[in-house]
């Protein structure tokens, strides 16, 4: 898992980024957006144009998307953000936490923003994020770019040869990976808890202690959301195959050949499933492809919205 380090900074509510002679003369400025109830939503916003709305994964923030914001904004009006419990935010812990919050969280966004209709993009859980909201707000979509969004209650529901491969994918995600990061941060041990996790995506019984000692702590930093998910809430809500065939949202989606086998599958079901949808596979890269092949994401889904008539 490759770690960024986040534009955001955490001490003042709203940030200027300042300015120096090397650094664009536009670069974007950090507000924060009050949602209500005591939510507030550190983001970043550049250019004009059709909204687009950047959503990160998990143990990540809204400064993963720092290489991408200046080229889009060249044609868009870029917003990107953090979710709910990532940094710089501190709102508070709330139960029933999950993607199903984060959803009704960037609606509320876009309605506040006033932009409109949105395209989203999102990758991993930022993408299973946008994929709720387009089964719940469709209405506030122009379209979404889905990058392996871990849907990962559609792995009970494969069809044909794939169904029995989803069924013990499934089964291993609870018994190897949930169970024991829910034992640990119910227990208050968070970096245990995101050790689970990392050792179990890298097939290795020892890959966070190989990470250096500074991207453990950059980590840890925006494992937060997992504190109250693992204890309060749910880490991957169920969402079935019958609302994703309801989805009329123009949606691309977004794969890396080298991905974790899981991710694969369920990719793989969403485009069997989704209505209006284009799917792109990058050979040469896994989970982070947004890191390993920037261009070739960000040309290829430009391609999609200047083909759907969006520019």
């Amino acid at each position: 898992m490759q770690r960024r380090l986040s534009a955001f900074t955490p001490h003042l509510a709203v940030v200027v980024l300042l300015a120096c002679a090397c650094l664009a003369e536009t670069a974007p400025v950090i507000k924060v957006a009050d949602l209500g109830n005591g939510i507030r939503l550190h983001y970043q916003e550049q250019g004009a144009g059709p909204p687009l709305i950047f959503v990160h994964g998990s143990l990540s923030d809204g400064g993963y998307w720092s290489d991408q914001i200046a080229p889009f904004a060249q044609h868009y009006h870029v917003i990107a953000y953090s979710r709910r419990y990532n940094y710089p935010n501190d709102n508070p812990a709330r139960s029933g936490y999950s993607a199903v919050t984060d959803s009704e969280d960037l609606a509320a966004l876009i309605r506040l923003l006033h932009v409109g209709k949105a395209i989203v993009v999102g990758h991993s859980y930022g993408a299973l994020t946008a994929l709720f909201l387009e089964t719940r707000h469709p209405e506030l979509l122009l379209a979404a770019v889905l990058a392996e969004p871990p849907a990962i209650s559609l792995l009970n529901h494969l069809p044909g040869p794939e169904s029995k491969a989803g069924r013990q994918a499934f089964r291993d995600i609870q018994r190897r990976m949930v169970e024991p990061m829910q034992r640990a941060f119910r227990q208050g041990e968070t970096e245990a808890g995101v050790a689970v996790f990392i050792d179990y995506v890298f097939h290795d019984a020892h890959a966070w202690q190989k990470m250096p000692e500074s991207s453990r702590k950059e980590t840890l930093r925006d494992a937060h959301e997992w504190d109250v998910m693992m204890t309060q809430g749910t880490l991957f809500p169920e969402i079935s195959p019958r609302e994703i065939r309801k989805v009329r949202v123009p949606t691309l989606l977004l794969l890396g050949a080298k991905t974790y086998p899981f991710l694969t599958l369920i990719t793989q079901e969403l485009d069997r499933l989704l209505p209006q949808r284009e799917e792109i596979v990058f050979p040469n890269a896994g989970h982070q492809m947004w890191y390993q092949q920037p261009d070739d994401c960000r040309s290829d889904v430009e391609a999609f919205l200047a083909h759907a008539g969006i520019r």
